[in-house]
């Protein structure tokens, strides 16, 4: 029974030390264009988009695996908070603040949890197979989704230019070429003629 309790505290631990993703704020806005998303509802909306999403996908995927990676890839914005996307000076440091950040974060877990999601993190970052470059897809779509419901927000309060945004999604169409075709067509384009995305 010690051996249990002490599991059980350590993933506690670890439950009660990710509610603190509610709190990390991001730059995107909620589609009525009235507050910005959490980390915990990105995450949330990004899983329900691999459930719905997943046919789409270059390469068969494990769902649930795809899923789970989605759900716990950002936990390391706990600490390392969020680095917006065309941030150039945060982004020369997020590798180094989120590295740190996962091994104290998956630490808390019992090892062998602890290594199973890290593994996973590891696997999202280095985008190598067909569910990372999935995640990946969902992870570049759902904002661009979010900035063409509210006629791209965002976009303008940050002054984003069209390069900026084809630069970061240079890759989505590894985890989805479908996707990304429906993406420029239906969400990028129309605010680049709108004037909302700067050429």
């Amino acid at each position: 029974m010690g051996n249990e309790k002490e599991r059980l505290d350590r993933q506690f631990d670890f439950i009660r030390e990710i509610d603190k993703e509610k709190f990390i704020g991001r730059q995107t806005y909620l589609s009525d264009g009235q507050r910005k998303e959490n980390d915990a509802e990105h995450a949330w909306h990004m899983a329900l988009m691999t459930i719905l999403l997943s046919e789409y996908a270059e390469e068969k995927i494990d769902v649930l695996k795809t899923v789970t990676m989605l759900l716990i890839h950002d936990l390391v914005e706990i600490d390392a908070g969020d680095t917006y996307a065309y941030d150039e000076e945060g982004n020369k440091t997020k590798e180094k603040r989120e590295r740190a950040a996962a091994d104290r974060i998956y630490g808390l877990l019992p090892e062998d949890q602890g290594e199973k999601l890290r593994a996973l993190w590891d696997e999202f970052e280095a985008w190598e197979t067909p569910e990372a470059k999935f995640a990946h897809a969902m992870d570049n779509v759902q904002p661009l989704m979010l900035n063409a419901a509210t006629d791209g927000k965002s976009w303008v309060e940050h002054g984003v230019c069209l390069t900026q945004v084809l630069g970061r999604n240079a890759r989505t169409a590894e985890g989805s070429e479908g996707l990304w075709k429906y993406v420029r067509e239906n969400f990028i384009w129309p605010n680049v003629e709108k004037g909302r995305l700067k050429k």
